[in-house]
């Protein structure tokens, strides 16, 4: 039995992700974007990372697997929480550009009656909708079809306007009616415009948008097109030129009218006079016997445009097709965040767990998913004089036969933070064991494999304890984490929550002075 999923079950989708942000009942959710994966061109890790990672064509597509979702838990570097304001549905973006002809709206776009424009299938297919210069938003209602121009005419006039009233651009001269819809605030244009999408409004029908939401009317009519200019007609009294006024718009609504300007003995224009209201359905016939004012003439057809469910304007998101989410998180300056290597991978996780509870939700503006180690020097040096290279591995010993092993995410030799990662293919390193241990707060050394690493040899600060901060003078340098005998663990359960979008990128080196913007679009 041939079924489909409507676009109308995608729009509802998009809603119920924007609101979940917002939490739906009595559930509260925590959502967290995240960087992750600092060396995802190393293979010694089994399931790791990827020799080709970044080179063209070779940075791998993400896979959808309990077993992955393991991996992108263990590559996770740091988080930021996402609130509903970082939160927008989006549509495809069309600037306003001279000389386009764009599509117009129409109720019945499907796969046996393409626009005939862009021959798109579906109505939210087609570009029916602008954004101006000054980033107002715009539908268009009617392109200047007409038989001789089927798939309407060029676009001479970028509209400007803020009424409710649809209207023509310009001197209205290419045959554009456009209805104005919203304007994007500024802060929306920063947080969510991008070269491919336009933020729709956070709530349809709120002060800046309830003018327009509440001038829409059910099932009234805007535009009727010219499909077939018809011969030989005459107003009553003999003449081939002239208007017709209160043509009726026949059909299921009521108190709609059109004026039809003949020229010639053809139908020159038609012009909607007064919309009417609740038309499903809908046509016009100019004919002599149902019209006393021409009395002669035939074969003038007309296409009445059926607006949407409530009118145009009711609701934006069905008008315009809001089927995708965009999720913004801006990374800047944070102590939960590492400088100074990389991340390949960004990824969107709900309702992880704090640190070692079960049930606790982490609920912080920023987190680390990586442990640290305060380490300090013995007599006579200091922990500038040693150097663990980004991405190294260290190992603790940590009891008789027993090691733990790490990987360098970030060293900082004044403060003597080392803050590691440990990937869930080193069990597979026979110095662990086959098991992955923790470091542990003890004082034993933090030794290092790699070739590059220098200097006096550094073992775990014991008495750094109950410390979430340095003071050096009068600086006070902030961790971000809260250190107990030298160590400290990531913010939460690295093991928790459930990773629902995932995009693996070439590898990015973060900077103290860098800022990074992630805006993940998810379309359902």
């Amino acid at each position: 039995m041939p079924a489909i999923i409507t676009d109308q079950f995608r729009i509802l989708n998009a809603e119920t992700f924007a609101q979940s942000f917002t939490g739906i009942g009595t559930t509260t959710n925590y959502y967290y974007t995240f960087l992750g994966h600092p060396q995802p061109t190393f293979t010694g890790i089994t399931d790791y990372g990827d020799s080709d990672w970044g080179t063209v064509n070779g940075t791998p597509a993400p896979k959808d697997s309990f077993k992955e979702e393991n991996l992108y838990h263990d590559s996770m570097l740091f988080l930021k929480r996402v609130t509903a304001s970082d939160v927008r549905r989006v549509v495809r973006r069309y600037n306003w550009e001279l000389g386009i002809t764009y599509d117009m709206y129409k109720n019945n776009y499907d796969i046996d009656n393409k626009s005939p424009q862009s021959s798109a299938t579906t109505l939210y297919g087609s570009k029916f909708f602008i954004v101006n210069s000054e980033f107002k938003v715009y539908e268009c209602l009617n392109n200047g079809a007409n038989p001789e121009f089927e798939k309407g005419q060029k676009s001479l006039a970028e509209p400007n306007f803020v009424d409710v009233t649809p209207q023509a651009a310009g001197t209205g001269s290419d045959g554009y009616l456009w209805k104005y819809l919203f304007t994007i605030p500024p802060s929306d244009v920063v947080k969510f415009a991008t070269d491919s999408y336009i933020p729709l409004p956070e709530k349809w029908g709120d002060t800046a948008t309830a003018t327009v939401k509440n001038a829409a009317v059910k099932g009234k009519i805007e535009t009727v097109l010219i499909t077939a200019r018809g011969s030989a007609y005459q107003i009553t009294g003999g003449s081939t030129t002239g208007t017709v006024t209160n043509v009726p718009i026949l059909g299921d609504g009521s108190g709609g009218f059109v004026s039809i300007t003949l020229n010639g003995g053809e139908v020159d224009t038609i012009t909607v006079t007064n919309g009417g209201t609740g038309y499903t359905k809908a046509f016009i016939k100019f004919e002599d016997s149902l019209l006393s004012q021409i009395s002669a003439g035939s074969g003038a057809t007309f296409e009445v445009i059926i607006p949407p469910q409530d009118g145009h304007g009711a609701d934006v998101y069905r008008e315009l097709g809001g089927n995708r989410v965009m999720v913004y998180s801006k990374y800047d300056t944070d102590p939960d965040y590492v400088t100074g290597n990389n991340f390949a991978r960004v990824g969107l996780i709900k309702n992880p767990v704090q640190f070692a509870s079960a049930t606790e939700p982490l609920d912080t503006s920023t987190a680390t998913a990586l442990g640290a180690l305060k380490l300090k020097a013995g007599a006579g040096a200091t922990t500038s004089d040693t150097t663990y290279p980004i991405n190294a591995q260290i190992s603790q010993t940590v009891g008789v036969g027993s090691t733990a092993v790490g990987y360098v995410a970030s060293w900082n030799k004044d403060t003597g933070i080392l803050r590691y990662y440990q990937p869930v293919g080193l069990t597979d390193i026979t110095i662990a064991g086959n098991k992955l241990l923790d470091f542990a707060g003890i004082s034993t050394t933090i030794n290092c494999s790699d070739s590059n690493f220098s200097g006096a040899t550094l073992t775990v600060d014991t008495d750094f304890d109950n410390q979430n901060k340095i003071i050096t003078g009068s600086r006070i340098i902030e961790l971000g984490q809260t250190f107990n005998d030298g160590i400290a663990p990531p913010d939460f359960n690295r093991h928790s929550g459930e990773v629902i979008y995932i995009d693996n990128r070439a590898p990015i080196t973060r900077s103290s002075s860098q800022k990074e913007e992630i805006k993940i679009v998810v379309e359902f």
